[in-house]
């Protein structure tokens, strides 16, 4: 399983370029699309299903291309949108049962059997009966996984889905995508948020201005960033200081002041130790250095 993205553009009627000349293979497995908000993710991710008419370029999906075998290619996805909505009088297992006879599941008996094989998959088997719509915000995007996952989809396609979890959702959706990634499929997360891609994905690229600036592993990312990332304790006054001159990343008050990290290619200051970077220093040096 492969999906290829060859010069592919997109520019929408108003002139915006959504997307310029984005080129990426992707192979089976977790894989990130990281970039800031109005990134051009989005939209490809609305190619990728089918959902909004690609410009110039190629995309082709286990040998299917998409400007020919739009049919095929929607068979083989499933795709949670950032903006997952449900009929407010369906209960968890109904909408299910309805999404599974819109994608084909004729028989009741095989639907009931495939609802409750995801809804044990996703963790929410003893929410059957509860109304989708007043379930949790994580557990509405469990939901959303599941009905995504209709059909046994060999690409899945899930945009921004930790948005305003809490820490514990936020994992237990990540270890439901990274379980899925193990079963010979291929997922891409789209997200702003770096901790999403750092503990799941293998394979990761930066959208930026809907221009592809890295692809490749999230090791190699971070050790692109070896070497410029800073600590130190100041004052506050230094902290106005250094913020007017640095990428600071965090700030954490302490007894004399406030632990800094920031990003800088020379030593920023006295007293600042170099320290070993993580994806979200990589993230914040490579946008600093590319903008």
């Amino acid at each position: 399983m492969e999906l290829q993205i060859k010069n592919l553009s997109k520019i929408y009627d108003n002139g915006h370029q959504a997307l310029k000349d984005v080129n990426l293979t992707i192979q089976e497995g977790m894989f990130g699309l990281l970039g800031p908000n109005g990134a051009g993710k989005s939209t490809l991710m609305r190619i990728l299903v089918t959902l909004q008419e690609p410009g110039p370029g190629e995309v082709t999906i286990d040998g299917y291309s998409l400007s020919h075998h739009r049919r095929e290619i929607r068979q083989m996805i499933g795709y949670l949108p950032q903006d997952f909505r449900f009929f407010p009088k369906l209960k968890a297992w109904e909408f299910l049962d309805y999404a599974a006879s819109l994608s084909g599941i004729k028989s009741k008996k095989e639907r009931t059997k495939e609802v409750d094989r995801l809804l044990e998959q996703v963790g929410l088997l003893e929410a059957r009966e509860r109304f989708a719509n007043k379930l949790s915000g994580g557990m509405k995007r469990r939901l959303g996984i599941a009905q995504a996952l209709i059909g046994n989809p060999r690409l899945i396609i899930v945009d921004e889905p930790t948005t305003g979890l809490d820490p514990e959702e936020r994992i237990r959706f990540r270890n439901i995508l990274s379980n899925l990634s193990q079963q010979g499929v291929i997922i891409i997360l789209s997200t702003h948020i770096v901790a999403d891609i750092s503990s799941t994905c293998s394979a990761m690229a930066l959208l930026d201005n809907g221009v592809v600036k890295y692809h490749g592993s999230p090791d190699d990312f971070v050790f692109q960033s070896k070497g410029q990332v800073w600590r130190a304790s100041v004052g506050f006054d230094e902290l106005k200081i250094l913020k007017d001159q640095y990428p600071v990343i965090t700030t954490i008050p302490s007894v004399n002041g406030y632990e800094v990290e920031m990003i800088s290619s020379q030593k920023p200051m006295e007293g600042a130790e170099n320290i070993e970077p993580g994806l979200e220093h990589a993230y914040v040096c490579f946008m600093e250095n590319n903008v």
